[in-house]
């Protein structure tokens, strides 16, 4: 309260209401960038001309997803079971296209057997994870809320 507004009177002064920002409808266009940006990691950057934002993005989820699955990680289901399977799902899910193509391929198991294989799984969902992020990023660069 020390640094409030106050009028002559000692009184707090009354602050005008903010005004209610209006933001633009949802388009086709914006759908599809944002449907291009799941499916092929890095694609909502390069549909908007940000050729090395999309492609340092794509090879890097890419990159990711393969050395998770090259370190046999596993790829989850839903699975309504488990909480912990559950996050592990949305995680993967975010890779898009990378997680259909796994998952029809049937690849993905995980071996339980060996330790690096829980690092595998990480870099699966962590990879999905940042896909979503790149999403996000790509969207806002299209509403023009970031350059």
């Amino acid at each position: 309260m020390a640094n409030a507004t106050k009028t002559q009177n000692g009184a707090p002064a009354k602050s005008a209401p903010a005004a209610k920002v209006q933001s633009p409808p949802f388009t086709a266009q914006q759908a599809g960038i944002i449907a291009a940006a799941w499916l092929l990691p890095g694609a909502g950057h390069l549909i908007q001309k940000r050729w090395i934002r999309g492609f340092l993005l794509m090879a890097a989820i890419f990159t990711m997803f393969i050395c998770g699955l090259k370190m046999e990680g596993k790829i989850y289901a839903f699975n309504t079971g488990d909480l912990l399977e559950i996050l592990g799902f949305f995680g993967d899910l975010g890779s898009g296209g990378l997680y259909l193509l796994a998952r029809t391929m049937n690849w993905g198991h995980g071996n339980i057997a060996r330790a690096v294989a829980d690092y595998g799984t990480k870099y699966i969902i962590v990879a999905g994870l940042l896909n979503i992020v790149a999403i996000v990023d790509a969207y806002h660069i299209y509403i023009g809320k970031k350059r």
